[in-house]
């Protein structure tokens, strides 16, 4: 996708001479890191049995602990039932582990390190999942909270996101704790109940934690993955997410006289609801590689990628605005540069031939590190200031985006180390943004570092089924997802 760059900077390249050679030059010394010699004497990944594995998640996904309502629990029972299977399986960690529930269903269980003046790592999940589109259960392969096992995967909704890694984490618990593992880190599992809805549960853990002087060495939550057809290399790459974007809604309200639509006046609220959106859309937020991982996942994916692509990063200086150009062309590139703004309701009007005097859109922003709640709002209203009786107000409870993590501590390479053991050979290991939101925006002011990361191991498509029709996951993910979780804490924590 490089070609019709390559030729502009050949060019580019010639013209310039010697400045041209140096740009050729640094293009030569960009290579990849070299991967950390593995220790001599290295323990074998911890043994996990994954049928009994698939089987315990299973059982968890057919306990439907459901999110549909910011601050409602529909169903508290399906979250008492959880904790008791949890309880069932896992005697190890539940006999071993001082267990804690915070605001009624949120689980936060401590396992005591031998030395406590080191700082706690802190492992996350979450025990709720999003409800099933109504009129779409016929379409799954498996019926959607079955929990059926079949064709090396485990069916249903939160299987991957995000009960899979609740059982994984605790699959790695239990086999450390059979083996006589004692930590000299202690090690913290916090596992929130409404991450689909508001994060509260996971809030409160994080409010106690500080409440406690606790400050976790670093946190790491769901949100990345191995991607096996990562699109900017065409291979597998492992991302590890350093920080991810705020999240705000806003109500843009139009106000018009009414009236018969029989007479209507020059300008409708219809028609200053449209030019809203239409300026909103016309106005996006400034976009670059810098104020983000972005720039630090190029770098580093860099020696993977077509000649064109490997010039143009070595030389920034020079080719900025191409790189900007390239990434923002499809809508994924784009979101990891930027705010985006997408509008995605409208409503208004009584009856076909009454004019309305109000009509609203939800516009539903994803807020990028170098942009605030506020910074955003001021954003959207100077961008519809010359429109009459136009407002733009905030609409449910917005988040900043989170602090960008480091890449050079030893938290960061911990994670990076045990990454690159369970990706495919010779896979990049690289910083990514994460669009979306987890849980563990709520400890960016908690902990030294915050970091989004699951070893499983998907191309593009499957990634699809998250939050959508057939949402699956397969043995072997669960098995070296419940293996990373025991290698992280035997090397971080020992």
């Amino acid at each position: 996708m490089w070609k019709w760059i390559l030729g502009a900077i050949s060019a580019a390249v010639v013209a310039l001479g010697a400045i041209g050679g140096v740009m050729v030059y640094r293009t030569a010394q960009l290579t990849a890191a070299p991967a950390a010699a593995e220790a001599a004497g290295a323990a074998a990944p911890i043994a996990i049995d994954a049928d009994a594995a698939a089987r315990r998640l299973s059982q968890a996904i057919q306990i439907q602990t459901v999110s549909r309502t910011e601050g409602v629990v529909e169903d508290p029972e399906t979250f008492a039932a959880l904790h008791l299977l949890l309880a069932r399986e896992y005697p190890r960690a539940h006999a071993a582990l001082q267990h804690e529930i915070v605001l009624d269903h949120s689980l936060l269980f401590t396992w005591s390190g031998s030395d406590p003046a080191l700082a706690p790592i802190l492992l996350l999940a979450h025990q709720d999942v999003v409800p099933v589109e109504a009129g779409t259960e016929g379409d799954w392969e498996q019926p959607p909270f079955s929990g059926a096992i079949a064709n090396g995967y485990v069916w249903g909704r939160g299987a991957v996101d995000d009960k899979g890694s609740l059982i994984a984490i605790f699959e790695g618990m239990e086999a450390l704790l059979a083996q006589g593992f004692q930590p000299r880190r202690t090690v913290l599992l916090a596992f929130g109940h409404d991450e689909e809805t508001l994060g509260g549960g996971a809030s409160a853990i994080a409010a106690l934690l500080q409440q406690r002087s606790v400050r976790p060495w670093f946190v790491l939550d769901e949100g990345m993955a191995v991607v096996e057809d990562f699109p900017l290399t065409g291979g597998p790459v492992a991302l590890i997410g350093i920080a991810e974007k705020g999240y705000m809604s806003v109500r843009v309200t139009a106000r018009a006289d009414g009236g018969h639509s029989s007479m209507p006046q020059a300008d409708t609220a219809a028609e200053r609801l449209s030019r809203a959106i239409l300026a909103l859309r016309a106005n996006p937020f400034p976009g670059g590689l810098d104020d983000g991982p972005t720039g630090q996942m190029l770098q580093v994916l860099a020696p993977q990628m077509p000649y064109a692509a490997r010039l143009a990063i070595a030389n920034r200086w020079a080719f900025n605005g191409v790189l900007i150009r390239q990434t923002e062309a499809t809508p994924s590139g784009n979101a990891l540069l930027r705010t985006t703004i997408a509008p995605t309701m409208i409503d208004g009007g009584a009856k076909e031939n009454v004019l309305p005097q109000e009509m609203h859109a939800i516009v539903n922003l994803r807020l990028h590190p170098r942009d605030t709640v506020d910074s955003a709002l001021a954003h959207l209203r100077a961008a519809v200031a010359d429109i009459p009786n136009v407002t733009i107000e905030p609409e449910g409870t917005p988040s900043n985006p989170s602090p960008v993590s480091a890449t050079d501590s030893d938290s960061y390479r911990l994670i990076e180390a045990a990454a690159r053991t369970f990706a495919p050979e010779g896979a990049p290991v690289a910083p990514m943004l994460v669009l979306g939101a987890t849980d563990s925006r709520h400890f960016a002011g908690v902990a030294e570092n915050v970091y989004r990361f699951a070893p499983m191991r998907a191309p593009q498509s499957e990634l699809g089924r998250i939050h959508g029709t057939g949402e699956r996951m397969s043995v072997e993910n669960l098995t070296r997802m419940a293996q990373f979780y025991a290698e992280l804490v035997r090397t971080g924590a020992q």
